[in-house]
């Protein structure tokens, strides 16, 4: 009786593993497939079946990647503008989440509301009055031009208004009126520790969206020396060939600070995922 019993258990650990493995295989093989690609020469990867290990050419591809972009300053532009935009977002999509959460003004589920229905708005219609905008700033080839119309969304507000609406209670906001706090002191003092791992999570979808995104970048920067990497790995296609193995590599080189910045974040999204799953 005791080895039937185990056998469901048995199958099902199985089951889960396999799964797990699978998953994780499937997640784990582009970034495998474009170091085998960035590591190989064009006539390797056009030829059939493909070349399914890494070559010997990565740093000649290398090389042509830092001889053909500004591939350093690229990546620091990135960086900075990544950073920039995550740190405001962060702070001002916390404040209005906080102040929709637990203040009362006259308006408050309207604005709210408007707000909410930005996010309905395809972002490309938003393109030409915004370029005017920032020429009439003369933002053009500046890093500003990205980062103030980013300094804020309304997926961030809607996200920190919810957090903040269901793990902080009222009767906190009113021990911390009763000591005399001010809003922004109730802000920093009382709302900001309680929902750090919503800030993780969401300054980390914040940071790859800002990463990854090529669209408004092009649009606003057209000098070389303030390209973002997207912009920049862009100008590698040739109008008439393509060398697959340089683009991928520098593709490649581009998902690494990517890689460690979701590495180093990981566990404060699980944590806030996990939260309140377990009872104290």
């Amino acid at each position: 009786m005791k080895e039937v019993g185990t056998k469901p258990l048995n199958l099902s650990r199985i089951l889960i593993y396999f799964t797990l493995v699978l998953f994780t295989f499937l997640a784990v093989f582009p970034f495998y497939w474009m170091y085998v690609i960035g590591s190989n020469t064009t006539a390797a990867i056009n030829q059939f079946p493909p070349a399914m290990l890494p070559g010997t050419n990565f740093i000649e591809n290398m090389n042509k990647v830092f001889s053909n972009i500004q591939f350093f300053q690229a990546l620091l532009n990135s960086f900075i503008v990544a950073s920039a935009i995550t740190v405001s977002v962060l702070f001002f999509c916390s404040l209005a989440g906080f102040a929709f959460a637990k203040l009362h003004f006259k308006g408050k589920n309207a604005l709210f509301i408007f707000v909410i229905a930005t996010m309905m708005v395809p972002v490309q219609l938003g393109l030409i009055p915004s370029y005017m905008i920032i020429a009439k700033l003369g933002w053009i080839n500046s890093l500003n031009a990205i980062i103030v119309p980013a300094a804020v969304n309304a997926f961030g507000v809607f996200w920190m208004r919810q957090y903040i609406s269901s793990t902080i209670p009222n009767e906190l906001i009113d021990a911390g009126r009763i000591d005399g706090c001010s809003n922004f002191r109730l802000y920093w003092t009382v709302v900001l520790p309680v929902v750090k791992p919503a800030l993780a999570t969401l300054g980390l979808i914040t940071f790859m969206n800002v990463w990854n995104d090529y669209l408004w970048p092009l649009v606003v920067l057209k000098d070389s020396s303030v390209h973002t990497i997207q912009v920049a790995l862009r100008t590698l296609n040739g109008a008439y060939t393509q060398d697959f193995g340089m683009i991928l590599n520098g593709t490649f080189l581009a998902t690494l600070p990517l890689l460690v910045v979701f590495l180093l974040f990981s566990k404060q999204v699980i944590a806030g995922l996990t939260e309140g799953s377990v009872k104290h």
